[in-house]
């Protein structure tokens, strides 16, 4: 009886392996708005009380899970990218040709600012993007089906025969998009509710991904979150629940909404025909973007030198800069004057 349960134990564990489904190797990859709860989302999942700290360009931690009686556990790997848009270069690091077969992407949009959702969300799904099909064609050599397969189960996440199949372009990895700071948009005017809801959930339904609401503040959904990295993670059972209202948080699985119960985007029947927009995702841009006009927050200084960024401040290091930054002030000074005394000795 040991041998035959041995041998089936072995027999899946190759079978997983063959999927690209070890759980020992899933990963989650959060990224997203700066400040909008990130770490905070990590450190509940985690079950840790201590307060969220600036994320430094990117962050590595791991949880672990128990396998049944067993003493093994297994392990999920969590990355967190730090800066908002401007530091998104550094997800070459966990998306990678070893990890892309079982990562998951988390972009998390502060509900809270409007007016810089639409930037964030599409320069990061943008680069994203990008660095997917990088990886796709570094790994053609040793996997040329490579793309088929992450295609084949992005088609799987949403159903093949989903109504809306034809405007669909399913994300290559498993994506999941979370409103967080919930507690602050509740409290919004109902239509502008309304507006980013149906923005959102257009937007995760034709990349085939998950729409969740979140906020630390409130145990109900803290409880969905942990739920939600936990199946990425660990494999564990997903939800189906669904809540479209927009009064309420919502909670949409992937491949469950539809672009008949999502609606017409918010402009009007006289302004559509005025609006150049060449595909159904332009138009809900210039539709959301004309309702809450976007404010690019990164700092083009600071992305020229991260030194500047006061979220790497280290007091003996910055000392330090300062100190050089004036002496090589004071040796420009003295260069600039030997070139006069010696310009004018010369004439």
């Amino acid at each position: 009886m040991e041998g035959n349960l041995w041998d089936l134990a072995v027999q899946q564990s190759k079978q997983s392996k063959e999927d690209g489904q070890s759980t020992e190797d899933a990963a989650v990859f959060l990224l997203g708005s700066k400040n909008s709860g990130k770490t905070s989302i990590i450190l509940r999942f985690l079950d840790r009380d201590e307060a969220p700290k600036p994320t430094v360009a990117l962050e590595y931690t791991f949880g672990r899970r128990a396998k049944g009686h067993n003493t093994a556990k297994d392990v999920g790997h969590i990355w967190e990218l730090g800066g908002g848009t401007w530091l998104s270069k550094l997800m070459d690091i966990p998306i990678n040709p070893e990890t892309i077969m079982h990562t998951t992407l988390f972009l998390v949009l502060d509900l809270s600012a409007p007016n810089e959702l639409w930037f964030t969300l599409e320069t990061l799904i943008q680069q994203a993007r990008s660095r997917i099909e990088t990886v796709i064609a570094e790994t053609k050599s040793t996997d040329p089906d490579i793309k088929q397969k992450l295609q084949k189960a992005a088609w799987e996440r949403v159903g093949d025969e989903n109504p809306d199949k034809n405007m669909m372009e399913p994300f290559l990895v498993p994506l999941v998009i979370v409103g967080s700071k919930y507690d602050l948009f509740q409290d919004f005017d109902s239509e502008k509710r309304k507006v980013i809801c149906k923005t959102l959930r257009f937007v995760a339904h034709i990349y085939g991904a998950t729409l969740q609401f979140f906020s630390h503040k409130q145990e109900q959904l803290v409880s969905r979150m942990r739920a939600l990295i936990s199946h990425h993670l660990f494999g564990t059972t997903a939800s189906k629940t669904m809540q479209t209202d927009h009064s309420k948080p919502l909670l949409i699985p992937a491949g469950l909404d539809s672009i008949q119960q999502i609606g017409s985007p918010p402009i009007s029947d006289k302004d559509i025909g005025r609006v150049q927009a060449k595909t159904p995702f332009e138009l809900w841009k210039v539709a959301y973007t004309g309702y809450f006009p976007q404010e690019k927050t990164n700092n083009p200084a600071l992305m020229d030198d991260p030194a500047k960024d006061p979220q790497f401040k280290e007091h003996a290091i910055d000392a330090l800069r300062a100190q050089k930054d004036e002496e090589l002030d004071r040796y420009r000074r003295v260069a600039e004057r030997r070139a006069k005394e010696a310009e004018s000795n010369y004439y």
